[in-house]
């Protein structure tokens, strides 16, 4: 059986105050002349479909094209969980009716395992969504009192999977987490603010294969056949050096996989260039593409003028720039953090600490994270 795992599309994403539709629109193109040139039995998407829990229309009527070729067009099926940006119950809308066109969209986990099953000439392949959930909600649909965190709450699901798992027989489990030791990039939303949102990759031993999403570095996570697909465009600075992709898998009939990347090229890539603005303002090179997303590092230590003006005149999305000489000169600079670079928790003691004049106490830091890690939840059900 032959299958493309992707994941973190991210639609309606917003980076520096830039819509990037269009460029999604384009990936996403060259992911349906893929699917027309291999034939795979199906397409899966390992969460963060939308980046926001009400997408905007736009967004929405780029999912219904896609999927309205893919399936329709390409007659391929359709596997997708929600993820920790997704709505699920916007996710899941009409997934019943959606069922029966080989669309199948799962928002949110249930008291039984989410199964597809899907033949090819070797018999029949069991793919098993597991899409996110926080642990409360895994502890109220389970009836698991034990689900207290992300490990303990993606054991429950998975050991439930297991158990209704024909033995001998080839598997797949779609699930969106962070697995312990995986490489994380600066444009993810944290799981939770305590941090206790890693999961051992003990946790989806047993599968033939795991195609995770979360993460935006397309890498294998802990074990053979436990992968991320990373996401389909850089969303951050951080993510430069990423190599976007989908992974395309090939199962043979013992449920051995093989999986290749197949790039995908941007419309626009994201950069960072660094040097003097004399420089940087200069002819671009020759293949340079004037219209990449770019951040600006100035090593100038002089005065400048209108320094996003003249920088975009030669490269008209600069949508960052940074002085690294005067953010490194005064005791004010010094002392202010590069809020870019902080977690939610780690901002809020730096707010708290410059407010109140003390750090924050442990048992002050635990009230902020429960009380964030809820308001989260009623927005993710209010979204629903």
């Amino acid at each position: 059986m032959r299958f493309i795992h992707t994941a973190d599309w991210h639609l309606g994403r917003i980076m520096h105050g830039t819509h990037l539709t269009e460029d999604q629109a384009y990936v996403l193109d060259q992911l349906i002349m893929l699917a027309r040139d291999l034939k795979p039995d199906a397409l899966i998407i390992s969460g963060d479909v939308y980046d926001r829990p009400v997408p905007p229309a736009e967004a929405v009527e780029l999912l219904d094209d896609f999927l309205s070729r893919l399936v329709l067009d390409l007659g391929v099926a359709l596997v997708a969980i929600g993820g920790n940006h997704d709505s699920p119950g916007r996710l899941g809308f009409a997934s019943r009716v959606l069922a029966g066109r080989r669309v199948h969209l799962f928002g949110s986990v249930s008291d039984l395992p989410h199964e597809v099953t899907l033949e090819d000439a070797s018999g029949p392949v069991h793919f098993y969504a597991i899409p996110y959930a926080e642990p409360s909600v895994v502890r109220e649909r389970l009836g698991c009192d034990t689900a207290r965190d992300h490990e303990t709450a993606t054991r429950a699901l998975t050991d439930a999977v297991r158990a209704v798992h024909p033995p001998d027989k080839r598997s797949v489990l779609i699930a969106h987490a962070y697995v312990v030791g995986s490489s994380p990039s600066e444009s993810e939303r944290p799981l939770s603010v305590g941090g206790a949102d890693q999961v051992q990759a003990t946790c989806f031993e047993g599968f033939n294969y795991v195609a995770l999403g979360h993460l935006h570095a397309a890498q294998s996570a802990g074990a053979a056949g436990i992968r991320y697909a990373g996401s389909i465009l850089k969303y951050s600075f951080s993510e430069v050096k990423h190599v976007k992709s989908v992974s395309v898998v090939e199962m043979d009939s013992a449920g051995v996989c093989r999986v290749e990347s197949i790039p995908l090229k941007p419309r626009r890539d994201v950069r960072i260039k660094e040097g003097y603005l004399k420089e940087i303002v200069k002819e671009p090179c020759e293949n340079e593409n004037r219209e990449d997303y770019i951040m600006v590092r100035l090593l100038d230590t002089e005065p400048l003028l209108d320094v996003m003006g003249r920088l975009r005149e030669v490269y008209p999305n600069v949508l960052h720039v940074e002085r690294p000489y005067l953010e490194a000169q005064g005791s004010w600079s010094e002392q202010r953090p590069d809020h870019r670079k902080l977690n939610d928790k780690d901002l809020f003691a730096a707010f708290f600490s410059q407010v109140m004049q003390e750090d924050l106490k442990p048992e002050e830091a635990a009230a902020y994270e429960t009380i964030v890690d809820d308001l989260r939840r009623e927005e993710r059900e209010a979204a629903s």
